[in-house]
């Protein structure tokens, strides 16, 4: 509420500073916090709204990532041009998805499964690949049957803003067919110059009657809209009959969704637990709002993009029973959930 002190109203005085200096202030901000100071006033809707603000929250190199985009973006100004990048697009011909963290305006990457090393991708006899209308690239893996799941995504810490903790996650599917999930566990890990973060994962559980099914635990955006439903088990090879239904639990703690392990993050995080610097804590899957799983596969920090590649893998070569059923969309590189940058 404006104040009357000297004869002047006290509120009114910073709405008569330039727009220009308005703007600066808002761009050191944040974007949630320029969409909230639009409501403050007309002045500051429109210092809020400017092309300079955007532009300071757009990757300092997003001109040159429009050049390489597969279909043209079209856009009106720069805040247009922010929010319609929050959304993925393809970029390199379709070898790579592009978007930025609609918080923080970091940059994010999505690898699809034609630019992973997955071992035996092009024998047929284990690998498929396929069309699927759901995933936004024209290709995803299906895996018919392996001893050896070795799956590896590469990428150029060069390529993703700086200073920013990462995390990064295989997007896949279980067919209604899938096996051999549950146990060992898989391994799944993030490298990134001399550091590892090692972690043990597991796409699907075993029952108490010993029937495998996925694990999943619902977002909280989901919750409200999902029934339980059991999921059948997976019969011996010569009664299979087709799994139709999805189990999803309820009573897996918040942590699951980004599971604990051992991790480079900023200087500053110390004093993990031995157990989690050793991958002994089980991740597990979670669902995502494109109707497509993400298992987590390990967390990094990217202090200034000059470490050299940073290697993602998901694999389970000691078992030695067959597995069946992954269908592989790909892995996405995105900022790290809870962490400031």
């Amino acid at each position: 509420m404006d104040v009357e002190e000297g004869g002047y109203v006290v509120g009114s005085e910073i709405q008569r500073l330039p727009e220009e200096c308005l703007s600066h202030a808002i761009l050191l901000t944040s974007p949630r916090d320029a969409c909230r100071s639009e409501a403050v006033s007309a002045a500051f809707r429109s210092a809020s709204a400017s092309d300079n603000v955007w532009r300071s929250f757009l990757p300092s190199d997003y001109a040159e990532i429009l050049a390489r985009a597969v279909d043209r973006v079209e856009f009106a100004s720069m805040k247009h041009l922010y929010f319609r990048l929050c959304d993925p697009i393809l970029i390199d011909g379709g070898k790579m998805g592009f978007f930025v963290d609609k918080e923080t305006g970091v940059k994010c990457f999505i690898l699809p499964a034609r630019e992973l090393l997955i071992i035996w991708g092009d024998t047929p006899q284990y690998w498929r690949w396929n069309h699927d209308p759901e995933s936004r690239f024209p290709e995803v893996a299906e895996l018919m049957n392996v001893c050896w799941l070795e799956i590896r995504g590469r990428i150029n810490s060069r390529l993703l803003s700086k200073r920013s903790n990462y995390s990064a996650y295989l997007i896949f599917k279980l067919s209604s067919s899938a096996a051999g999930f549950n146990d060992p566990p898989q391994k799944a890990s993030v490298t990134i110059g001399a550091d590892d973060s090692p972690l043990s994962v597991r796409l699907m559980e075993e029952q108490n009657f010993g029937r495998p099914r996925p694990i999943l635990r619902r977002p909280r955006y989901f919750r409200n809209f999902f029934r339980r439903a059991n999921f059948p088990q997976e019969p011996p090879e010569d009664l299979r009959e087709p799994l139709n239904e999805l189990h999803v639990r309820d009573d897996l703690p918040e942590e699951a969704d980004e599971a604990r392990h051992d991790r480079r993050q900023n200087p500053d995080v110390e004093g993990q637990d031995q157990s989690e610097r050793d991958g002994e804590i089980v991740g597990r899957p979670q669902l995502r709002q494109d109707g497509w799983m993400e298992i987590l596969l390990g967390e990094f920090y990217n202090e200034d993009g000059d470490d050299g590649e940073v290697v993602m893998s998901f694999l389970e070569i000691k078992g030695g029973h067959w597995k069946s059923g992954l269908i592989v969309q790909g892995i996405e590189i995105r900022p790290k959930k809870g962490v400031c940058m």
